[in-house]
């Protein structure tokens, strides 16, 4: 019983994964405001999922991979559905793509070549998430009525927290490096 409910946080980032099809289906279907219904729920099971693997003692390798993963994945199916309508720039977009897939990559240079854990979030990366949610959310329900600044501000966090994961990352190779360099 104790295992299974050490699996609770890793079943909610594959539910938030399953979720993200359902948003685009509701999202061009449907309603936006069933689509932001769905992105709401799994947005739950993100913030739900850190708090039980903190609470539970329940962090995993298969967690660090499928939270970011529904995270990204879900970012860029709004983003993506956001863009295709209209109501965001193409830019925007494009910044998200190339961003996600540079700390992807990152996170699996840092895992194959250097034998790490993928590096934890931190607080600039989730409040980069909660304003992207927050704007992402105004926009399905107010299209057209919310500004560029507001997007701007998204962005200029994503960006702050990016630069910010470029640290880490540096960090990590530079002893990673260290480590290798003793050794051999």
């Amino acid at each position: 019983m104790k295992a299974a409910i050490k699996n609770v946080p890793n079943i909610l980032s594959v539910i938030r994964l399953c979720l993200v099809p359902v948003f685009l289906i509701v999202f061009f279907e449907y309603d936006k405001k069933y689509a932001l219904a769905v992105y709401v729920i799994a947005s739950i099971t993100d913030v739900l999922d850190g708090f039980l693997a903190r609470k539970l003692n329940a962090q995993s390798n298969v967690g660090r991979i499928l939270d970011p993963l529904g995270d990204k994945l879900m970012a860029i199916a709004v983003i993506s559905c956001l863009t295709v309508s209209g109501i965001l720039p193409l830019w925007v977009l494009l910044f998200f793509l190339v961003k996600d897939a540079l700390m992807i990559l990152g996170g699996v240079i840092i895992h194959k070549h250097y034998g790490m854990e993928m590096p934890s979030s931190n607080f600039l990366g989730k409040a980069a998430s909660a304003i992207l949610f927050i704007v992402c959310s105004l926009m399905m329900i107010f299209p057209g009525r919310i500004g560029e600044e507001a997007i701007m501000i998204a962005v200029a966090v994503a960006a702050a927290a990016f630069v910010s994961y470029l640290f880490t990352f540096r960090n990590v190779t530079k002893a990673g490096n260290s480590s290798e360099n003793a050794r051999g």
